[in-house]
C-alpha cells in the first residue's frame, strides 16, 4: 500500500508537469494549427534562465520572471520567424521549429557547458510535507502540482467565461470572421503563442530545480508532451489533461512492477511454456515503462484518431 499510494502520487505529480508542458503547445495547435517542435525548447530555456537568475535574485522572483522571457521569447519567434513561413504550409512551420529547437540546444550548451548545472532548491522548500510508511514525500512536489491545478483552472476559465476567451476562441475555428469584425488576429495568434511559450517556461523553472537541468532534458520530455496531446486530442485542453494524468500514473505504477507475461501466464498453467519461448514474454514491466505510453499512443490512435476529446471533424 505504501508503494501503491507513492506511485500514485508521483505518477499524478508528473503528470500534471506534463500537462505544465503540453498546455501551451495545446493553446498553440488549436488556435493556430502549428506543431511547435521547439516547445520543449522553451521549457529548458526556462529552466536554464531560472538557474542563472537564481543566484543574482533568488529563487522566487527567478521562477517569475524567467518564464516573461521565455514568453518574449516566444512573442520574437512568431512574429519574425512563423508568421514569415505560415502562409506555405505546416511543412515549413515543422521544418522551422525542428530547426530552432537545435540552435536553442546548441546556444544554452555554449554559454552553460555540455552537462547538468546545479540547479536546486531553496533550502525553505527542501522538507517533507508529510510520511507515508517510511517515504517522506517532499513539499516542493505538491507546489508542481498545484501550480499546475491553478494553471489549468486558469487558462480553462479565461477561455470559457471572458471576453478574451471568446475572441480567442471565435479566431480558432472562425479567424476571417474574427477579422472582419475588428479584431487583430494576427496579434492575437502572437499573444497565444508567446503565452504559450510562457507557461513551457514556468515548467522549466519549476521542475528544473527539481528534477536536473540538463542539455538533454528538451528531447527527454519533448517526445512525451506530443504524445500527451495526440492522446488527449490535439487542441483540446482537458484532454492534455486527462493524458497527462493517465501517462503519468500508468508509467510510475509500471516502473515498479516486476512482473513478466510468462508470470501471468503461470497462473493458467502457461508459466513453463512462456519462460522456455523467451523473449518479449520474459521481459518485466519495469523494462517496459518507457514505451507504454507510446503503446497507450497506438491504441487511441487505432480506436480513436482524433484522441480522446479531439474533435471528429
Amino acid at each position: 500500500m505504501e508503494y501503491l499510494a507513492v506511485a500514485l502520487l508521483n505518477g499524478a505529480i508528473y503528470g500534471l508537469l506534463l500537462f505544465m508542458v503540453s498546455a501551451g503547445l495545446t493553446l498553440v495547435f488549436g488556435m493556430m494549427g502549428v506543431l511547435n517542435f521547439a516547445h520543449a525548447s522553451f521549457y529548458m530555456m526556462g529552466a536554464y534562465i531560472a538557474y542563472a537568475l537564481a543566484g543574482v535574485i533568488g529563487f522566487p522572483l527567478a521562477v517569475i520572471i524567467a518564464p516573461i522571457i521565455v514568453g518574449g521569447v516566444g512573442v520574437i519567434v512568431e512574429r519574425y520567424f512563423l508568421r514569415r513561413v505560415h502562409r506555405y504550409g505546416h511543412a515549413h512551420e515543422l521544418l522551422l521549429t525542428f530547426g530552432l529547437s537545435f540552435i536553442i540546444a546548441e546556444v544554452i550548451k555554449l554559454i552553460f557547458g555540455n552537462f547538468p548545472v546545479d540547479y536546486r532548491l531553496p533550502a525553505s522548500l527542501d522538507f517533507a510535507a508529510f510520511r507515508i510508511g517510511g517515504t517522506d514525500y517532499p513539499v516542493y512536489r505538491l507546489l508542481m502540482g498545484g501550480v499546475a491545478l491553478g494553471m489549468f483552472g486558469l487558462i480553462y476559465a479565461l477561455l470559457s467565461t471572458t471576453r478574451v476567451g471568446i475572441v480567442v476562441r471565435s479566431a480558432i475555428y472562425r479567424p476571417r470572421m474574427a477579422e472582419a469584425l475588428g479584431h487583430n488576429v494576427p496579434v492575437l495568434f502572437m499573444s497565444v503563442f508567446g503565452v504559450g511559450a510562457m507557461l513551457a517556461g514556468l515548467a522549466g523553472a519549476l521542475a528544473g530545480a527539481f528534477y536536473t537541468t540538463n542539455p538533454n532534458m528538451a528531447l527527454e520530455l519533448g517526445v512525451m508532451v506530443f504524445v500527451v496531446v495526440v492522446i488527449g486530442g490535439l487542441g483540446s485542453l482537458e484532454g492534455a489533461m486527462v493524458a497527462s494524468i493517465l501517462i503519468g500514473v500508468v508509467t510510475s505504477l509500471a516502473v515498479g512492477v516486476d512482473a513478466s507475461l510468462a508470470d501471468l501466464l503461470g497462473f493458467i498453467g502457461l508459466g513453463d511454456w512462456a519462460r522456455a519461448v523467451g523473449g518479449v514474454l520474459t521481459l518485466q514491466v519495469s523494462s517496459l515503462a518507457a514505451t507504454l505510453p507510446f503503446a497507450l499512443m497506438l491504441i487511441v490512435l487505432l480506436v480513436r484518431p482524433s484522441g480522446l476529446f479531439g474533435e471528429k471533424g
